[in-house]
């Protein structure tokens, strides 16, 4: 309605694989007044998706064109090859590429590994899709090497995973427009690098307390120049010139030379 101000809200874009639940329940709990809305999009899309405004910040893959884009990578992915079950490479616990060199391994369009060369024999054509070469897989018409959160996601009873050593990781990082770093993203941003809600980052600085003296136990003002209150004593035994009297205290004057104490003499 014109004249009311607009409430504030945050959109998350986020590729397949990527899981955003800890940090969105996070967020419902810091700022519940801010709905949170997740966007999926194609690793593909995911960068003109931020640049059109259409989120305000995405959990994608690495890499993303720098020159309009800020990042903040997050964390790697093990990389996996998705086999079926029946295969001879189900029997080992991890593979290398060149135990795939004999094999046909399927290399989607939407591949989010940064190959040099991808390993085994290519196939004829390459898949429109990650999903399309798991059932390809499912077929029995060749491997599938992926990061281990789409072979979750893609999961199928007849297909598992190997790990695979010496092979690129897919990175996940966020991303966000480098001239709309608005309050919301650095909130956002606060939230996946495990600040505290308590972090002073982004939020205004506590005003500083005027200086003065403690009081002591009871809510009684501190006693001046190491006085006791109410106790009328000085020092740290209540004597003074004392064993234990207070410091710098002069003892009794020492008596002069030549005299003698005691009684004194009568005149002849």
């Amino acid at each position: 309605m014109t004249g009311q101000e607009v409430s504030p809200s945050f959109r998350l874009a986020y590729v397949p694989g990527v899981t955003p639940t800890k940090w969105v329940r996070i967020w419902n709990e810091r700022l519940p007044d801010v709905p949170l809305t997740l966007v999926q999009v194609s690793p593909t899309d995911a960068c003109a998706l931020l640049r059109d405004g259409g989120a305000d910040a995405g959990l994608l893959r690495l890499p993303v064109d720098g020159t309009d884009l800020s990042a903040i990578p997050l964390y790697a992915e093990t990389t996996v090859v998705v086999i079926p079950k029946d295969h001879v490479v189900a029997t080992v616990d991890e593979v290398s590429p060149e135990d795939l060199a004999e094999e046909i391994v399927l290399h989607p369009l939407d591949d989010t590994l940064d190959w040099e060369r991808p390993p085994g024999l290519p196939a004829f054509e390459r898949p429109a899709t990650t999903a399309d070469a798991i059932e390809l897989v499912a077929a029995g018409v060749g491997l599938l090497v992926v990061p281990q959160s789409l072979a979750r996601l893609h999961h199928r009873k007849d297909l598992t995973y190997r790990p695979v050593s010496d092979t690129p990781e897919s990175r996940v990082a966020l991303s966000w427009p480098q001239d709309e770093t608005t309050d919301l993203v650095e909130q956002f941003i606060g939230i996946v690098r495990g600040r505290t809600v308590n972090s002073t980052r982004g939020r205004p600085a506590t005003p500083p307390q005027p200086k003065g003296k403690r009081p002591e136990k009871g809510g009684r003002p501190a006693a001046k120049d190491g006085a006791r209150s109410g106790s009328g004593r000085t020092g740290g035994s209540g004597r003074t010139g004392g064993s234990g009297g207070a410091k710098g205290a002069k003892s009794a004057p020492k008596a002069s030379k030549g005299v003698k104490r005691g009684k004194p003499r009568r005149k002849p």
